[in-house]
């Protein structure tokens, strides 16, 4: 889910990127190991026992699918860090792409359980975000926003308006670990999450649309407060 690229269809340049294979696909099709490189790439190096407390999951659980992502080479042990007793891990990548519609032809299963994975962690992180709203200090309170907009496009301009999106985001202070230290005062980490969905059974209208629907901490509607993004390219 995060970086520039020239076009939302085209592998990124990034060397702390990975582009899925099948291979890679198959990995991440479960929604703890998704959890897991993303709480790498968090907070940075950690152990088994660390992440399943983060989790609520078994040591043992945590271990074994670190184990797999291991072998398919999104974490990598973290040798300075470990001992006998201790193994720490690392994640090898900073975000992950995946943008190949014909990959996701030949592994359609593999495809829906990460896609689904994916989507159920973003919505646990904004329910996360909606428990935590009135304890936050009112400057962060003010800045919550949960929208959707219902557009009317063709195929390529809605490729047109992920690309368009990817370079207003480009613009903004990427999050790293490493880069807490160096970030301006009063800054913290924003979660952007973006959903781009065909919706190929809604109806034509010719009723004018008042606008878009903007649910922020006052006026939330559940109903029209959709969640984010998951689109043909999709990173996390």
């Amino acid at each position: 889910m995060t970086d520039p690229n020239e076009r939302p269809n085209c592998p990124p340049t990034e060397a702390d990127a990975v582009v899925l294979d099948a291979k890679g696909l198959r990995a991440l099709a479960h929604p703890v190991r998704v959890q897991l490189v993303g709480l790498l790439r968090k907070y940075g190096p950690s152990t088994a026992t660390r992440l399943a407390e983060r989790l609520g999951v078994n040591s043992g659980t945590a271990s074994y699918h670190l184990r797999q992502l291991g072998a398919a080479g999104f974490v990598e042990e973290d040798t300075e860090r470990g001992n006998a007793r201790e193994r720490w891990w690392h994640s090898v990548y900073r975000t992950t792409w995946f943008n190949d519609p014909d990959l996701a032809d030949r592994e359609p299963e593999a495809t829906l359980a990460y896609l689904q994975s994916v989507a159920a962690i973003y919505t646990l992180r904004t329910q996360q975000g909606l428990n935590e709203l009135q304890t936050m200090p009112r400057a962060w309170r003010d800045s919550f926003d949960m929208s959707d907009w219902a557009l009317r496009l063709t195929p390529e301009e809605t490729v047109a308006l992920h690309g368009e999106l990817q370079d207003v985001v480009a613009r903004y202070r990427r999050d790293t670990p490493e880069a807490a230290a160096r970030a301006p005062e009063g800054a913290e980490r924003v979660a952007l999450i973006t959903y781009l969905l065909p919706e190929l059974d809604a109806p034509a209208t010719t009723e004018v649309d008042g606008g878009p629907e903007n649910a922020g901490p006052e006026n939330a509607d559940p109903e029209n407060a959709g969640p984010e993004n998951a689109s043909g390219t999709e990173r996390s």
